[in-house]
């Protein structure tokens, strides 16, 4: 019995020695190892601090960055947003490695390794492995591999453009809805959060468009979804531990889990019905859901369960109205800061619109427009930064990438260099774009609002498309000026948004 139970305790020394070995490894010997291999190739950054790596200067960084109020005419958001990175260029170059944890990740600036990483087909770039988000589920945007292109096979019909185009009076009726509570706003000379109004326009517009429901119907899901939003940003920054800690009942855990409940809760109901209403004759209409629900019962082994399509509901309702209200807060606001444009839109919609809602070809005809929300993209794309792990031992360019290096992808920096935009890189100049988008930069691949490659956006058409018909019919009757109340203080809430909201003053045209 003794021997039996002294080889018993021998394992366990054995197994708790080999763990701590594998700890020690993880984090110290291999950072220390990898900086030296980095910096080997001219690759250099903060040193690693154990544990936690970056993420103590990051903290302190990004804490006093929150302080910061910036000149409302100036566009270098940089210093806000993405502070480490402010501070470390200068230091280390473009091209640095930093420390999330024990996870080394190297910044890729290059538009041309960026087009490498975010085209390849073959997976040497994978998306980071999460938990599922309680935001956006495990949908298209997390997916990766055999799953992720069945799912986005599945889903491309539904966002062409000829689906999209019987969306315009569902997206022109919602906004009128506003457009006559702003009028009666703007005739007390009341004080307009554009922000804020754009947030609820947008998910009463995808509740329609994608849900066929009203936003009365789906603010459950919107608001549950805004405040797991809240939640998931808190919890950015803070060091990736494995273990049980997400599983414990703290009231962060608690709040987020009571707040995962109610938003599948709505979204089934919404599923549900929009199957139990389906005609005899069949289909499920012509909005997002059910054309999905469809495309799932008809496409050959791949129909979608329950739990996907509350999935992509999920992304749906963050991607889909999250994009969209924050392109439109920020057009309007460099558009109160430009008031010559303000006006230059206003002439083009009228001349292509009149008064009406309009349609897929009037929308077309906006040049201007859309030459106004290209550089709105630029200058403040909703996405500050992508990032992509390395699934092996790689070579992009002339750098070797060791497998399980996180690559960051700055956009927020990448939209404002000069070297590819012109010493003009932190000014509004729509014109840029006059030539399209490939001949806007010194590089055809700089401008990444929406990323690129095969995992480019599957709703920018359906984003492109809003913002157009919104800022139409509000050109068509308003002119907006800025508030002396706005602070300009982007912020990256998961998407950038100005931190205190779009005070505007709207006046009647």
């Amino acid at each position: 019995m003794g021997c039996g139970w002294g080889v018993v305790v021998a394992a366990l020394v054995v197994v708790v020695a080999a763990k701590l070995w594998q700890l020690t490894w993880a984090l110290f010997w291999k950072p220390y190892a990898l900086t030296k291999f980095f910096r080997s190739q001219g690759i250099r950054g903060p040193s690693y601090r154990f544990l936690y790596g970056s993420l103590g200067e990051i903290k302190d960084l990004k804490r006093d960055a929150k302080k910061l109020v910036l000149d409302s005419s100036s566009h270098d958001i940089s210093p806000r947003i993405l502070p480490h990175y402010h501070k470390w260029f200068p230091q280390y170059g473009e091209t640095l490695v930093y420390w999330h944890g024990s996870l080394p990740r190297v910044t890729v600036t290059d538009p041309e390794l960026v087009k490498q990483i975010l085209s390849n087909k073959f997976g040497f770039y994978v998306k980071l492995k999460f938990k599922p988000s309680p935001v956006v589920g495990n949908g298209l945007v997390l997916l990766d591999g055999p799953l992720w292109a069945r799912r986005r096979r599945l889903l491309r019909p539904a966002f062409s453009m000829e689906k999209l185009k019987p969306m315009m009076s569902k997206i022109g009726s919602c906004t009128l809805d506003m457009v006559v509570e702003w009028g009666k706003r703007a005739s007390k000379g009341d004080q307009i959060d554009a922000s804020s109004g754009f947030q609820r326009l947008t998910a009463d517009i995808i509740c329609h468009t994608a849900f066929g429901s009203s936003y009365r119907q789906g603010k459950q899901a919107f608001l549950a979804m805004k405040q797991l939003q809240r939640l998931t940003v808190a919890k950015l920054g803070g060091v990736l531990i494995p273990g049980i800690l997400r599983y414990l009942p703290t009231p962060s855990n608690m709040e987020t889990w009571k707040l995962e409940r109610l938003l599948e809760n709505s979204l089934m109901n919404i599923i549900r019905n929009k199957i139990a209403s389906k005609p005899q004759n069949g289909g499920y209409g012509d909005d997002l859901l059910g054309m999905m629900i469809e495309a799932s019962e008809t496409t050959q082994g791949a129909k979608m369960n329950m739990n996907e399509i509350v999935d992509e509901c999920k992304t749906f309702f963050f991607a889909g109205h999250e994009t969209t209200s924050n392109l439109l807060t920020w057009t309007i606001f460099l558009l109160t800061m430009n008031k010559e444009w303000q006006q230059k839109l206003r002439e083009e919609v009228l001349k292509e619109c009149g008064m009406e809602i309009p349609d897929a070809d009037s929308l077309y005809k906006l040049e201007l427009v859309n030459l106004v929300l290209l550089e709105t993209l630029r200058l403040y794309s909703p996405a500050i930064e992508l990032s992509r792990v390395a699934s092996q031992d790689i070579k992009l360019g002339r750098l070797d990438i060791p497998k399980g290096t996180i690559l960051s992808i700055p956009i927020v920096k990448i939209h404002r260099s000069k070297e590819m935009w012109g010493d003009d890189a932190n000014e509004f100049k729509p014109m840029r774009f006059v030539n399209g988008v490939s001949m806007a930069a010194t590089h055809p691949n700089a401008f990444l609002p929406f990323g690129m490659g095969p995992r480019v956006c599957i709703g920018q058409n359906f984003a492109m498309m809003e913002a157009k018909s919104v800022l139409a019919l509000l050109l068509q009757r308003f002119s907006f000026t800025l508030s002396p109340d706005y602070k300009h203080t982007p912020t990256n809430n998961l998407t950038l948004q100005p931190q205190y909201g779009l005070p505007v003053f709207v006046n009647p045209v």
